[in-house]
């Protein structure tokens, strides 16, 4: 909240409240899960025997970490990415409900959400579609990740 509060205060008007500055908070912030994963995955198979296999038959680091490393520590980058999508989208309709994200007239879901804010009692129809559909696409993005695990992870079993 407080990046988002910096960049609104920026005085280049494009970052002031827009769908950039919303997008450049949340990836600055949602970095570093993904960056945690992928360092713990390469220090795993670093240890790895087809990793000492291939030092052995003398493959140097950048080949061992492009045919070897990446491979292997793809599936759960790809998985990671796309859950972060959908939290992305969770925290951009959050943001914007509270008035701190993409600012109207911008259609958003979470401005949507704060605009049905008033016609709840006689109208709730304004709330109930966005809400809806900030869950079914959520849903959704964690349901391809689980199928991309499924699909990339062999050893992963249910």
């Amino acid at each position: 909240i407080i990046l988002i509060l910096l960049l609104r205060s920026f005085p280049v008007p494009f970052l002031r409240g827009g769908v950039l500055a919303i997008v450049l908070a949340i990836a600055l912030l949602s970095w570093m899960t993904v960056a945690r994963l992928v360092r713990a995955s390469f220090l795993s198979l670093k240890e790895q025997v087809f990793v000492e296999a291939a030092k052995a038959l003398g493959a140097g680091h950048g080949r061992i970490m492009v045919r070897h490393m990446l491979p292997n520590a793809a599936s759960p980058i790809i998985v990671a990415a796309t859950l972060r999508v959908a939290n992305s989208i969770i925290t951009e309709s959050g943001l914007s409900f509270l008035g701190l994200g993409v600012q109207p007239p911008t259609p958003t879901w979470g401005n949507m959400l704060r605009n049905a804010q008033d016609q709840m009692i006689t109208a709730p129809w304004t709330a109930i579609f966005p809400g809806l559909f900030i869950f079914v696409t959520v849903i959704a993005i964690n349901y391809v990740g689980d199928g991309l695990r499924d699909a990339l992870d062999p050893r992963h079993v249910r």
